[in-house]
């Protein structure tokens, strides 16, 4: 469960419009300086991290939920989205948690009485995105903190909110030599190590250096660059692209790009 703002009043008037007993949760995922970093938010007034998420209007589609909820956390529309698991857990989310969640937020007691569409059981629709860093705006408020986050340094988060991100990973593992992830997490020009590290980071474990160049290059879908990327202290490393057009071809046409 998420929730929208902090107004109890506004949250109450509100709750007729949405589906009740079922929400969504977003694992954004970005890669930054040698790391794959998935976007969390806290509301002020509560402890715990958790993922970007939201309710879907009675007469909303999921995936348009889903879309609104990613422009109002990164300010993206054009992004890499699927749906890609329903968790449904009767455990996965505690009502004394979300009771204490929403007295913080203003809720008095007798609200609670009233709202209990809020503390019911509910099942969440998760999506996982992946977007380009430097592109995602991220604004928090005085409400709501909005951060990134290692994958391989992550808080407890609320509810079960780990346990969708672990999914969503091994969702992505088992789909990876079709799916776009270097394509939409790198910016135009990157090199071969960070989308080495992507691909382990993801795979969980270590690849051969030349292997994974070798093995890369010999689909024709990354071209390098007369161009050079060099950070102070560090080797010169060579600059790279993705040629869109076979990239695009390879996943409409179901070839394994890695």
């Amino acid at each position: 469960m998420a929730v929208y703002n902090s107004n109890a009043n506004n949250l109450l008037s509100s709750a007729e419009s949405f589906c009740p007993g079922i929400s969504l949760d977003c694992v954004i995922l970005g890669f930054h300086d040698g790391n794959l970093k998935v976007l969390l938010n806290k509301y002020a007034c509560y402890t715990k991290w958790m993922l970007p998420g939201g309710f879907i209007y009675k007469d909303e589609h999921v995936d348009d939920a889903a879309v609104r909820t990613l422009v109002s956390r990164t300010g993206l529309s054009d992004v890499y989205l699927r749906q890609f698991y329903l968790f449904g857990d009767v455990s996965r989310t505690s009502i004394e948690e979300n009771e204490d969640m929403l007295i913080r937020q203003g809720f008095g007691k007798e609200d609670l009485t009233v709202s209990n569409w809020f503390l019911q059981r509910f099942l969440s629709v998760g999506y996982y995105a992946f977007v380009e860093y430097a592109k995602v705006k991220v604004q928090s408020s005085i409400e709501e903190d909005i951060a990134w986050f290692d994958l391989d340094n992550l808080p407890q988060l609320y509810a079960d909110h780990n346990h969708i991100i672990s999914k969503a990973l091994s969702t992505i593992r088992s789909r990876l030599s079709s799916l776009p992830i270097g394509y939409e997490l790198l910016p135009e020009k990157f090199t071969l190590t960070e989308l080495r590290i992507i691909y382990e980071t993801i795979m969980g474990s270590k690849l051969d250096r030349r292997n994974f160049q070798r093995k890369i290059l010999s689909t024709g879908m990354v071209v390098k660059l007369d161009e050079v990327y060099k950070k102070w202290g560090q080797k010169s490393s060579a600059l790279y692209s993705f040629d869109k057009v076979k990239y695009q071809d390879a996943l409409k046409n179901g070839i394994p790009i890695f």
